[in-house]
């Protein structure tokens, strides 16, 4: 279940963005099965429309059975992982049918194609009202600077032509996640929080480590893994 701060920090239509490998989809997908659980009436849109793996589309059936329902990429819908970007005409829809009943969440590739796809519909979902949560993992390759995040994140807006209003503390290291991997990462979070002068909604935690003292802890389960896991 979503705790209270979470409920209240969603809005209708929530953008999750982020680096390759930050952790976006998966929490995407905790988002997304946690608001179903309290009844909530979920849209995922996998907005990956580049990168055949590691996308949202591939948890179709875990989130179908919560009755998530999933808008995939055009060749994803046909049951293929084919490299060919391919937005579908049911977005639009999606992104207008968004209300305090209706959470549409929207998980945005990490390359420039996820973003100038998302930028298509910029008109339509700052008409809405939106949340847009930058996903950061201290531990990720090529953004472990901060300022390297931070540029990250300004070509991300550029090129969605949306801005960021939040970040989310993903900071992990698969199963080598222990107590002072968050602890730090809390560290790297506070540092682009206060660079940006952005809110940190919250700070994930994986089920078998505690942490405690951490604020807005939001417990995260392993939807989405290597093939060797």
């Amino acid at each position: 279940m979503l705790p209270e701060w979470m409920k209240s920090a969603l809005s209708p239509i929530t953008v999750i963005v982020g680096h390759y490998g930050s952790g976006k989809t998966n929490f995407t997908m905790n988002l997304a099965l946690d608001a179903a659980r309290d009844g909530r009436s979920v849209t995922v849109i996998d907005m990956d429309i580049v990168n055949p793996y590691f996308r949202v589309s591939e948890q179709r059936t875990v989130l179908e059975a919560e009755g998530v329902e999933l808008v995939a990429p055009v060749f994803s819908e046909a049951g293929t992982s084919l490299d060919v970007p391919s937005l579908t005409g049911r977005i639009l829809p999606a992104i207008q049918d968004a209300s305090d009943g209706q959470l549409v969440l929207i998980d945005v590739g990490g390359d420039d194609a996820g973003s100038v796809a998302l930028g298509r519909y910029a008109r339509a979902i700052e008409a809405k009202g939106y949340a847009m949560y930058y996903v950061a993992n201290r531990y990720r390759n090529l953004v472990q600077d901060p300022a390297d995040a931070i540029e990250n994140l300004r070509e991300i807006e550029e090129a969605s032509r949306l801005k960021v209003t939040a970040l989310v503390n993903n900071s992990h290291l698969k199963q080598a996640t222990t107590a002072e991997t968050i602890r730090k990462g809390v560290e790297y979070a506070d540092e682009l929080s206060r660079l940006m002068d952005l809110p940190v909604v919250c700070t994930t935690v994986p089920p078998n480590v505690d942490v405690p003292g951490i604020e807005s802890q939001y417990l995260v389960q392993p939807y989405v893994k290597t093939p060797w896991e």
